[in-house]
């Protein structure tokens, strides 16, 4: 997959907006992305072994960096580092962010967790 045309992270680094050439630009926001990385810490080794992580509301993006021509890394305000967001999965997450926001917030309430700390 083509990588992004544009990767924009907000002044209040809260939201990347990301486009891909010939799409219309989407805005993920920071909590969206730190809870559902791509890092084995949140995903787990196995469907059964994923995490739902509470507590991100205020989470911002520290910085981002290439990783070879598939993927970003990008370095949340927690220190949570560790998800390589390939090319793929963000057109998925761009493509699916309403639908994946709504079972996060329905997997919340599921295990009575809150978005805030």
């Amino acid at each position: 997959m083509k990588p992004p045309s544009e990767l924009r992270v907000s002044r209040d680094r809260r939201t990347l907006t990301v486009t891909f050439d010939g799409e219309e630009p989407v805005a993920l926001g920071a909590e969206l992305l730190r809870v559902l990385s791509p890092s084995a810490e949140v995903q787990g080794h196995s469907p059964d072994q994923r995490v739902t992580v509470g507590g991100k509301r205020e989470v911002g993006i520290a910085r981002m960096e290439p990783v070879g021509n598939y993927a970003v890394r990008i370095v949340f305000d927690d220190g949570h580092d560790t998800g390589l967001f390939s090319w793929t999965y963000l057109a998925a997450l761009c493509r699916e962010r309403d639908a994946r926001w709504q079972e996060y917030l329905e997997e919340l309430d599921q295990k009575g967790l809150s978005r805030d700390r």
